[in-house]
């Protein structure tokens, strides 16, 4: 992996979890506006729009770089709408980073791979 498929992929990591949050905080203001008079859902609404834009604009440059098939941007992508999904994101995309680094130091120091 190189350094610049290594930072789109880092850089959506980055924004995985906090989307995810903002997500879940967006939902626990929701609830707290219909049972309470609590009402934060237009400021929560507008953090998590912007790291859900943020979200898929790092998505959209790591597919390409890395060179994702279709099916795995399409995963990403799900994940981000689900509640929680960006956690899991951020986990999968942390061991892609992981797997890719040791494979490019395997093939700098030219071990081959079985």
């Amino acid at each position: 992996m190189d350094i610049k498929t290594a930072t789109a992929v880092r850089r959506l990591r980055l924004v995985s979890a906090p989307e995810a949050v903002s997500f879940l905080l967006l939902l626990v203001c929701s609830v707290l506006k219909r049972t309470t008079e609590f009402n934060a859902v237009p400021v929560m609404g507008a953090v998590h729009g912007i790291l859900f834009l943020l979200y898929v604009a790092f998505l959209l440059d790591a597919w390409i770089k890395a060179k994702w098939s279709v099916g795995t941007a399409l995963l990403y992508f799900v994940l981000s709408v689900l509640p929680a999904g960006g956690f899991f994101a951020e986990r999968r995309l942390r061991r892609e980073v992981e797997n890719g680094v040791i494979a490019a130091r395997a093939r700098r120091e030219g071990v081959v791979e079985a």
